[in-house]
C-alpha cells in the first residue's frame, strides 16, 4: 500500500541545478560507484543535496540504495552495521564516514496486543522511499 501522493522521482538534469560531480565527497562519490558496478541503485540524498543546491557546504553525506545493509557492509571493508530497528551501515573513508539507508516502504504499522511495533523497517523502492 502507498501511502502519500505526489510527483514521481526524477533525476534533475546539472544543466538545472549546476551541481558537480566535484561537490561531492570523495567517499559519497565511491559508494555511489561502487553499489552502482554491482547493479544497485545509489543516490546522495538529504541535507547534503540541499545544502549543496543552496550553495552551503555539506557537514556530512548519505547516499541511498536498492541494496540490503547486509550487501552494502560486504562491499565495503571499513564499515559496520548499525541500528536495530532501522538497519544502516556506515562506510568510512579517512576522517569521513558516508551513511548509507536502504530504501524503504510506506505501510501502515502493525502492532501486537500490547501496541508493540511488529514489523515497520519493511524495504522498497526509490519510488517507494520517495
Amino acid at each position: 500500500m502507498r501511502l502519500g501522493s505526489g510527483p514521481e522521482p526524477r533525476a534533475i538534469p546539472k544543466e538545472e541545478h549546476g551541481v558537480g560531480r566535484e561537490a561531492i565527497s570523495h567517499g559519497a562519490r565511491r559508494v555511489c560507484e561502487a553499489l552502482q558496478s554491482e547493479g544497485y541503485q545509489a543516490y546522495v540524498v538529504g541535507g547534503a543535496v540541499r545544502d549543496l543546491l543552496l550553495g552551503l557546504k555539506p557537514k556530512d553525506f548519505d547516499v541511498a540504495t536498492d541494496a540490503y545493509p547486509e550487501e552494502v557492509h560486504k562491499l565495503f571493508r571499513r564499515s559496520r552495521l548499525i541500528g536495530r530497528r532501522f538497519k544502516l551501515v556506515h562506510v568510512m573513508f579517512g576522517e569521513e564516514t558516508v551513511e548509507v539507508s536502504t530504501f524503504r516502504a510506506r505501510t501502515v504499522t502493525e502492532t501486537d496486543e500490547h501496541g508493540r511495533v511488529l514489523r515497520d523497517n519493511i524495504y522498497g523502492t526509490r519510488e517507494d522511499d520517495s
